[in-house]
């Protein structure tokens, strides 16, 4: 089998991580934790299960995940979050693969699991991923704290079974406070880019996510978690768009 480093960013991530790292320590050439500044056990958790903490200050979840692809020793990396876990279906496809990797990277279905219920509904399912790769071949890029793999021109990607199980949220208060997280590192990131707000963007990029998610996509076979989903993720785009038409109007109001 080609090694594989198995690579996981982290911050206070004492709840998750045991379970991350015990879903492929049997076969991961080796385990890179790079944490940002855990003050709880986080560290102490991973290096008992056999994992090498890099210590690097958090600038961006772009930034820090290219920095912790920079410091695998092997050329093939699958790159997890902490609140993930590979299933056994997707364990015997990456062993299977890596017997003789016939492409440049591979994608996987992710199962998110919301407050205790697994959504294979909506914006949430299959929410492919491309997360096994050559780490010559690509980067991540996108706009914080979306981020995404992006293959060389050329690369070859292939799918494969199994899941990675997201272990997302265990209450919707911490979904809704994460929710306004991201809504404003996103605002930020997208003010940086030079793209901008208006009313009907407030109005109309909300709506058309909750319609998109919950209908189009039939969230609502997942019931009021369903519902949940949607409303709190139209909200987040709600907020994205409101924080930047105010970091516009105070960018005028100093000229």
């Amino acid at each position: 089998m080609v090694p594989v480093s198995v690579v996981i960013i982290t911050y206070n991530e004492e709840r998750n991580i045991s379970r991350c790292i015990e879903s492929v320590k049997t076969w991961a050439a080796e385990i890179v934790v790079v944490d940002s500044g855990s003050t709880d056990r986080t560290c102490e958790i991973a290096a008992t299960m056999g994992a090498k903490i890099i210590h690097h200050a958090f600038e961006g979840h772009i930034e820090q995940k290219n920095f912790a692809a920079s410091q695998a020793q092997n050329d093939w990396v699958l790159s997890l979050d902490a609140d993930e876990a590979v299933d056994e279906e997707l364990s015997e496809s990456i062993q299977r693969v890596m017997k003789k990797p016939q492409a440049d990277g591979y994608t996987m279905n992710r199962l998110n699991n919301y407050c205790g219920t697994f959504i294979w509904h909506g914006a949430w399912y299959p929410d492919t991923k491309l997360r096994l790769w050559n780490r010559h071949k690509g980067k991540w890029a996108g706009i914080n704290p979306h981020d995404r793999y992006e293959m060389q021109p050329g690369a070859v990607i292939q799918h494969i079974q199994g899941h990675i199980l997201h272990y997302s949220y265990q209450s919707v208060a911490e979904h809704k406070k994460k929710a306004a997280y991201f809504a404003k590192i996103a605002a930020e990131a997208y003010f940086k880019a030079n793209k901008r707000s208006n009313f009907w963007k407030l109005v109309i990029h909300p709506t058309t996510r909750f319609i998109r998610d919950f209908i189009l996509k039939s969230g609502f076979l997942d019931g009021k978690k369903g519902l949940q989903i949607a409303a709190i993720t139209a909200g987040e785009v709600y907020r994205k768009y409101r924080h930047l038409l105010k970091l516009q109007k105070q960018a005028r109001s100093k000229f």
